[in-house]
This record gives C-alpha cells, structure tokens and sequence, in this order.
C-alpha cells in the first residue's frame, strides 16, 4: 500500500510542478476555505455534515499508517465511530505557509486542482493543556462536478510523532513570545537568537529577551559567536582553493611557519586539510603551555585534536602570500557577496554597539565586554542571526564550490565517536534522517554559547545564539522543536 501512495504522489508532483495557483487566486482562495469547511468545522468539531457535503461519492482516501479507506461512506464512518469517539478531543492545524494549490486543466478547460500542505494534530483534554500529537503532509485531488468542488483524493503521509518542545508549557513554546519570554526568564537565558532555514531559504529570523536596560532584544541584535568564527575562515580558503589560488594539500610552511615550530620538522607537513579537519597537531591555545609557546602535540593528519591555533596558523599564511588582512579577505569573498553587512571580524567604528548581546554569568550578572581590534581566525566574531543565517543556506546550497571540493567539505576526514566525525571546518553527524548527514559547528566562551547545523540535502537548517554561560539549556527543545525526528538522532548522538 505505501508504495502504490508514493507512487501515485510522486506522480503527482511531477504533474503539478509547473502550474502552481498565485495565493490572490479565487481558485486558491475558494480551496483554502474549503479545507477549513473540512477541518476546522468538520473534523474538529466532529460536524459530520461538512464532510457528505464536500467529499465525492467516488471518494479514496490513503493514508501510510492507517491504510485505505475506498469509499465516502467507509470513510466517513471511519470519523463519526472512530475520530469522533477517542477519549480525547482532536484539533487539526493547518499550517498556512505550506498551503499551495495546483490547476488540473485539459484543452484550457479547467476541471480540477491539486492541494498540497502540511498539518499539525493536538488533543485536547479536560483540565489539561492543548498538547501536540503529531504532525503530516497531506495532498488533496479536488474535482469539479456539476459544477461544485468535490474532493476526490486524499492523501496522509509522513506522519512524525510529536516533538518534546511542543508539548511544553501547553504546546506554545518557540511559538508564543510570552511563554518563550517566560520560559526564558526561567531559565535565566537573556537573549537567544534562532534562524531557521526550510527548503534552502530563511523562515524565520527571532531573538527573544530583553537587555540590560530592560528593552525588548532587537532581531538584529549583534552576537559574539565565538568558534562560528571557524566555518567564515574556512570558507575564505576553500573559494581561494576552488579558484586555484591557494591548496587544501600544499604544505603551509611555503607561505608561513610560525617562528616557535620553525626547527620542528612536523612544521614542514602541516596542510590546510589538516587544519581544517581539527588535525593539525597543535594544541588549542598556546597560552596554556608553561612557556607560553607553540608546539606540535602530535604528527599532523594522525588524529583529532580541536585547535584554534590551526586556524590562526593559517590566516597568516593567507595573509602572508594574498598581501591582504583576512577581514579584507572574508569581506571580498564572503561578507559583500552574501550581504552580510552586519558582520565583523573585530570592533570597529562600524559595529553598532547599543545592539551588542552583553555577556552574562548564570547568577544574571554582567561580564565585561572585550572588544578585540584584530581579526582572530578561531575566534570573536560579531555577526546577528539574518547574516549567519545567510551563510548557512549559502553553505547548504553548495557555497558556490565545485562539487568534488564540497563533497570533501562535508565528508568524514576523521572520526571522534561513533557516527560523529570532523569534515573541513564541520562537524559530520552521521545518518541523522533516512541516511543523510547533518553538519554541525558550535562556539563556547565566557557569556557565549552558540550553534549552527545544516540538512544539506533536506534543504533544513537552524542557527541558535545565546549570550549567557548557561545558553546550552535552551539547546534540547530548540532543537527538537524545529528539527523534530533529525534533530532527536543529532542529540542522541551528541549526548551518548
């Protein structure tokens, strides 16, 4: 039965593909109440009428869990007996942005149309809040006869359990700013930022919270994100790689070698896939060596080892042969061409101070803000959640790359754990939905907790910014809220 249903949509779809209806339509618009007659009066309040007015007596309906129902009245029965007996009341909610219709036309006449969407189920209980009970894909096969919209086909597919967030305070978590506010407040996070991605472009771009003054937190609130710097370096030399500028295999010491490791021959191997791949040998920071020096900790490109100083070796070997700052650099390449203006390597006269996320300790007390004058390559980056949002779906959509160099990017180059590797510059999580893989990059300092991931083929992606030390309580239900089933594998694999 299921692979006849995904059969028939997948024809479906490739029908439709070209002749999507405008949302001003009177053909979108007459379709959209009619779904409403459907659900919000019939299926939610049990009004068995609406569905023996608009469904056809020739009616089928499938659907992948349940089976098929191959009749009006074997459907209908199916509601009034079953839907309309649970012990609980069931509330359908269509969720409006998905909504596209399609004309059905032969010889320029039209004799039907095609719906298309996505819905949320909730229950309803006595002396319980609203909770969600799952969400699915529907497409709905409407019919013009003798002149009325009936519709013919319906198909339910998709079905996913309900997510951990959504059945928090009442289902209104991340989808009600009060309860988010509230929620927030308790939790004693700020400011949070999220950008979400579907379909390879932005859906969303919010930041909850108020300030020190105790004003709303604009949307385009300034965030340090820390090591989210590391992707917007890496991303300058893999466009300086893909243009045949520079080489992810070529040893570095030919452009640069840092005077403290110069009589060491490990010096001579260290490549930029081995800085990006986390397996350059170098410790994270040399401040916390005794001497305050640079050393080799291992042959680079035998393990993993998380560093900064790979990435700070390897912007003065940008530096050094492109004669060019690498904020001039990631300007030129990244910043102008994505538009994010709102973005910088360091302070300037240019960033906007009154909207900067001040950091804060757990007891709710402010951090000095530390306003670096350089570029760091690892580190201190200033950007809002539109910019690296921007990024992400550049990322997502190839970033512009040839395609044996993005493969290599989001490829495993050394593992960590079990489904867990190091790309270039992202962190590969291994079969998160169906076989596909999700990227993922997170940064961490005092006042500072932020993280990115991506779906590259799903298309999805969600970036979250926090400003307080203990900003990764909101990580979970954000996660679960926005990623559902993906994001559940991701947690699982990041927390076992």
């Amino acid at each position: 039965m299921k692979t006849i249903l995904f059969t028939f949509i997948s024809i479906l779809i490739s029908v439709i593909s070209y002749s999507q209806i405008d949302k001003s339509s009177q053909l979108y618009r007459t379709l959209k109440s009619n779904d409403s007659l459907l659900f919000n009066v019939g299926f939610n309040n049990c009004e068995i009428k609406q569905f023996e007015n608009l469904v056809s007596d020739n009616f089928e309906f499938y659907h992948d869990e349940a089976g098929a129902s191959l009749s009006k009245q074997v459907f209908i029965e199916s509601i009034k007996n079953g839907v309309c007996k649970l012990s609980y009341k069931p509330r359908r909610e269509l969720i409006e942005s998905t909504l596209e219709v399609y004309s059905l036309e032969k010889n320029g006449v039209l004799y039907g149309a095609i719906q298309t969407g996505e819905h949320k189920f909730y229950a309803i209980e006595k002396d319980k809040p609203e909770y969600l009970t799952g969400t699915a894909k529907f497409t709905h096969v409407w019919l013009l006869e003798n002149g009325k919209w009936k519709l013919s086909r319906a198909f339910s597919y998709n079905h996913q359990g309900p997510r951990t967030a959504d059945s928090i305070n009442g289902s209104l978590l991340f989808k009600d700013r009060k309860e988010t506010e509230k929620w927030l407040l308790k939790n004693r996070i700020p400011a949070l930022g999220i950008g979400y991605i579907r379909n390879g472009k932005i859906q969303e771009i919010v930041v909850y919270g108020k300030n020190e003054k105790g004003e709303p937190n604009p949307n385009n609130m300034i965030f340090n994100v820390a090591s989210l710097t590391k992707p917007i370096t890496a991303m300058v030399a893999l466009i300086l790689i893909n243009d045949g500028k520079w080489s992810l295999d070529e040893p570095i010491y030919k452009y640069w070698t840092d005077p403290d490791v110069s009589n060491d021959p490990r010096s001579k191997q260290l490549t930029t896939r081995y800085i990006l791949s986390q397996q350059s040998g170098l410790p994270n920071w040399r401040g916390k060596n005794p001497n305050g020096k640079l050393v080799f900790e291992f042959d680079p490109g035998t393990k993993y080892q998380y560093s900064g100083e790979g990435f700070e070796y390897l912007r003065k070997a940008l530096e050094n042969k492109f004669k060019k700052p690498l904020d001039q650099l990631a300007r030129e390449l990244v910043f102008d061409p994505l538009e994010m203006n709102d973005t910088h390597f360091y302070w300037d006269k240019t960033v906007d101070e009154s909207r900067f996320a001040k950091w804060y300790k757990v007891d709710g007390t402010l951090y000095e803000t530390y306003k670096n004058t350089s570029a760091n390559a690892a580190d201190d980056l200033l950007t809002t959640i539109e910019d690296y949002s921007k990024f992400m779906v550049h990322i997502m959509n190839g970033a512009g790359l040839k395609k044996d160099l993005y493969e290599q990017m989001i490829s495993e180059q050394v593992q960590l754990k079990p489904r867990k590797y190091f790309g270039l510059s992202w962190l590969v999580l291994e079969n998160v939905n169906n076989g596909e893989n999700a990227l993922e990059h997170g940064g961490d300092d005092i006042g500072v907790h932020t993280i990115a991931f991506i779906l590259p083929k799903s298309k999805e992606g969600l970036v979250i910014f926090t400003n307080c030390d203990n900003g990764t309580d909101a990580y979970i239900p954000i996660v679960q809220h926005y990623l559902g089933k993906p994001g559940q594998e991701i947690i699982d694999i990041e927390t076992k």
